[in-house]
């Protein structure tokens, strides 16, 4: 390839470029806690995208967690009133409203006290940046929870070691407008199976998991969400109904949420939401203007 083709090639390389930047336009500020109340980490980039319009559901539509829902507010209230609180890991059955609640507890205490409360989200495969993310927050002029959803870590997984050293503060400590919430399905984060492999080839069984096992004791508050009873089923089925105004016999109604429930196996706030949708859909219903 000739000087001149090269140079042809740059020049519409350099061209396009320009063009996808002028089109993107300019990235939001690292810092700029302004931009929103919620937020995405996004280490590739060093930033923080601001969430314009969060999904999550109102506070008063989690039906059957109310002692969780009760212990996690007031937690929640505490840290964002600049008291002492704890980080919580939310733990149990899926489907059961665990990242619901914490994006609508987030919300309904700011909205309720006029604090500038923030969420920032980190992905679970980013986990290992928290040591970055931490450096950026802790300057922040506000105080921030830092969610992760779906936490778990597998047998050859070493993420947990930024987290487990993120929720001590190492040295430096934890920074005190920073609170760590966090979802998982396992109550200890790892496989109960990995836990048995590990114990029974190690030379130490006792010591073989307690490094894994420890993280989750970094959570002061452990609550736990266990499947609902047909009555809460039904409960969360009629208070998303009363909110939507959706019109339909409440006999008829229960009697197609439950087969709805039938068939997928299980009875949850993941799975009476999904029977919301269907019928809203029926009814040419658009929830988020309902």
């Amino acid at each position: 390839m000739s000087e001149d083709q090269n140079s042809l090639i740059l020049t519409e390389i350099r061209r396009l470029t320009a063009a996808v930047e002028r089109l993107a336009g300019p990235p939001p500020a690292i810092n700029d806690w302004t931009a929103a109340d919620c937020f995405v980490w996004a280490p590739a980039r060093l930033q923080l995208q601001p969430v314009a319009r969060p999904n999550r559901v109102a506070l008063r539509l989690i039906r059957g967690v109310d002692h969780v829902r009760d212990i996690l507010h007031e937690n929640t209230l505490r840290f964002a009133e600049g008291f002492a609180a704890n980080n919580v890991l939310l733990w149990g059955a899926r489907g059961m409203g665990k990242s619901s609640l914490v994006k609508a507890v987030h919300e309904d205490v700011r909205r309720a006290t006029g604090i500038s409360l923030k969420l920032v989200e980190v992905h679970r495969e980013d986990i290992s940046t928290l040591p970055v993310l931490l450096d950026l927050i802790k300057g922040a002029p506000d105080r921030v929870i830092v969610f992760c959803d779906d936490l778990s870590f597998d047998h050859d997984d070493t993420a947990y070691k930024s987290l487990k050293a993120a929720l001590d503060g190492g040295v430096e400590g934890r920074p005190d407008n920073v609170l760590f919430y966090a979802t998982s399905n396992r109550r200890h984060l790892l496989p109960r199976n990995m836990m048995e492999n590990e114990q029974s080839t190690a030379i130490n069984p006792s010591e073989a998991v307690e490094e894994k096992v420890s993280l989750s004791d970094r959570f002061g508050l452990w609550l736990g969400f266990h499947k609902c009873s047909q009555d809460d089923y039904l409960l969360m089925i009629d208070g998303y109904a009363d909110y939507f105004k959706l019109s339909m016999d409440r006999g008829q109604m229960h009697h197609e949420a439950l087969e709805w429930a039938t068939t997928r196996g299980a009875r949850s706030g993941r799975v009476a939401w999904q029977y919301i949708q269907d019928l809203a859909g029926r009814q040419r219903i658009t929830l988020d203007q309902a």
